[in-house]
């Protein structure tokens, strides 16, 4: 990546509204002597709200891809009551981690899927289609792999599909064939000259009614970077595995991409039964070890929404380990 911004900051520039918080907090059922997993740590703000539930014999474990929310979160939760570990990973792989740990099982998990405000906010992360800033939106910045690899090194066929699958934009072909062309001229470099890119390739009558005209396009360029909803489909299993019984794992999703993911992975593991659906009764013997929590998704209500934006789209999905 040619091009490089990066900017000095504190935790204090951590912002992260948690969304459906009182929500989350609830679900979880906390028990001040449990072990809790988030999965999603950002800048520690659902985090905390657990830690402040436990006593000195519970333990909270911290989990994100980024270096910098791992430093954030752990000043904020360095005054916690109970045992607090913070590991720089991904969530999917919460088996090793807690083989690592030397836990055997968890009482409960929260995953916050997506973008942190943190991320969003701070220019030089790349996400944003509102900043000009290097392309990167890697959520680890250890990784080799950017967006500027995609929007330059993708071809035409690759780029219509990342764009169509993971943004669900009907524009993902012209988009892709102005991209092409645009690199004709040199390499796109930046968040800015990708918006102006996009704006260019989306006819204006469309431009003006719903979302931003980038939107999209950066969702998926995102989530392509980062392999999001591979890693989410691998952790949901793997989380509900390392539940003990009680024990409840809560999601919040941002769009149907992922929220369609869960949803689906959830009622595989509530009807695990893989036999033909002529058969009259089951006889692979495959039995459901969950309770499902919620039918409908719970949505933000009206305060938050007031006080928090980009509430607006978050689903929370609950599901709970039998015994």
């Amino acid at each position: 990546m040619p091009v490089k911004w990066r900017k000095a900051w504190s935790s204090m520039d951590f912002k992260h509204v948690p969304v459906l918080y009182e929500e989350c907090i609830s679900n979880l059922k906390i028990r001040d002597d449990g072990i809790y997993v988030d999965g999603t740590l950002g800048g520690g703000g659902h985090a905390s709200g657990i830690a402040e539930h436990l006593s000195r014999k519970g333990m909270l474990i911290g989990i994100d891809r980024d270096a910098d929310a791992i430093e954030a979160a752990g000043k904020r939760l360095s005054d916690m009551e109970c045992k607090v570990e913070l590991v720089h990973g991904n969530y999917s792989e919460i088996t090793d981690i807690l083989e690592k740990l030397g836990v055997n099982g968890i009482d409960g998990a929260l995953l916050d899927i997506g973008v942190s405000s943190f991320q969003l906010d701070n220019a030089e992360r790349g996400f944003s289609y509102m900043h000009d800033a290097p392309l990167d939106m890697r959520m680890n910045r250890d990784d080799g792999f950017s967006a500027y690899d995609v929007i330059n090194g993708y071809d035409k066929n690759r780029l219509t599909e990342v764009i169509r699958k993971y943004g669900e934009e009907k524009w993902a072909s012209r988009i892709s064939d102005f991209i092409i062309k645009r690199r004709k001229t040199g390499k796109i470099e930046t968040t800015g000259q990708l918006v102006d890119v996009i704006k260019a390739a989306i006819p204006a009558s469309a431009r003006r009614e719903g979302p931003h005209p980038a939107k999209r396009t950066f969702q998926a360029v995102r989530i392509e970077v980062n392999n999001e909803l591979e890693q989410l489909e691998r952790a949901i299993d793997r989380f509900c595995d390392v539940l003990l019984p009680g024990g409840r794992l809560c999601v919040i999703t941002f769009h149907s991409l992922e929220d369609r993911i869960v949803k689906e992975a959830f009622n595989r593991r509530l009807n695990p039964c893989t036999c033909p659906k002529e058969f009259p009764v089951c006889i692979c013997g495959k039995v459901s070890d969950v309770n499902k929590v919620t039918g409908k998704p719970i949505v933000a209500g009206e305060e938050e929404l007031k006080r928090n934006p980009r509430a607006r789209s978050a689903k929370l999905r609950v599901i709970e380990k039998k015994g």
